[in-house]
């Protein structure tokens, strides 16, 4: 005859399992693409980011003007206005918007935005990671191409498939993959597998098995 668990012990069991149940893991939200405005190396409008030094001149209105740091939470706080989002705007949007937000306190403002310090938004930035040797973020330069990126990192680790390399691209929301050819880039030098970068591009390089 089969033993019969225990009530105890059975029960015991009913606890542990609802406890796990309770206590499942949240799923977490997905990430937000954010989306340069660059959409091809001839277009490239620098954004504005956190960690920036943005320079702010109003005319015939020099107790309004000065140099601000873009705070983390991408807004500066000036002499008259606290709490102006800036992150992610370029100089002449972030110009309009103060001529607007001033129009309230002084007669036709007419105001010129400067970036002193350069370090870029999130989707201003290039991102290499896997075997690089010094896989990094790096910040987007007009006519980057993927050979400049592989300098600023290092190049390639000696463990690395560079030809089973990918690039993943945001192009109206959607992620694209393209596989790129380090190995032939770096290793043979053959320029063909040069390619331009764009703003928010990430290069995936994995390891080879052997």
């Amino acid at each position: 005859m089969m033993a019969t668990p225990a009530k105890g012990y059975c029960g015991l069991t009913l606890i542990l399992s609802l406890f796990f149940v309770g206590c499942s893991t949240p799923k977490l939200p997905v990430a937000t693409v954010q989306n340069s405005l660059t959409t091809s190396v001839d277009n490239y409008q620098y954004l504005i980011g956190p960690n920036d030094t943005v320079g702010i001149f109003v005319w015939r209105n020099p107790e309004l003007s000065g140099s601000f740091i873009v705070r983390p939470d991408g807004k500066i706080s000036t002499s008259l206005v606290e709490d102006v989002p800036v992150s992610g705007k370029t100089p002449t949007q972030v110009a309009r918007d103060m001529e607007t937000i001033l129009s309230k306190y002084i007669r036709d403002p007419v105001v010129t935005i400067s970036v002193t310090s350069f370090v870029g938004s999130y989707s201003e930035q290039v991102r290499v990671i896997g075997a690089a040797t010094n896989p990094q973020a790096v910040s987007y330069r007009q006519y980057m191409t993927l050979l400049d990126l592989m300098i600023a990192v290092g190049g390639l680790t000696e463990f690395a498939d560079g030809n089973d390399a990918k690039l993943v691209r945001t192009k109206d929301g959607q992620q694209i993959t393209y596989k790129i050819r380090l190995d032939d880039l770096i290793r043979e030098g053959e320029i063909s597998a040069n390619v331009d970068m764009l703003p928010g591009d990430v290069v995936i390089i994995p390891e080879a098995w052997f």
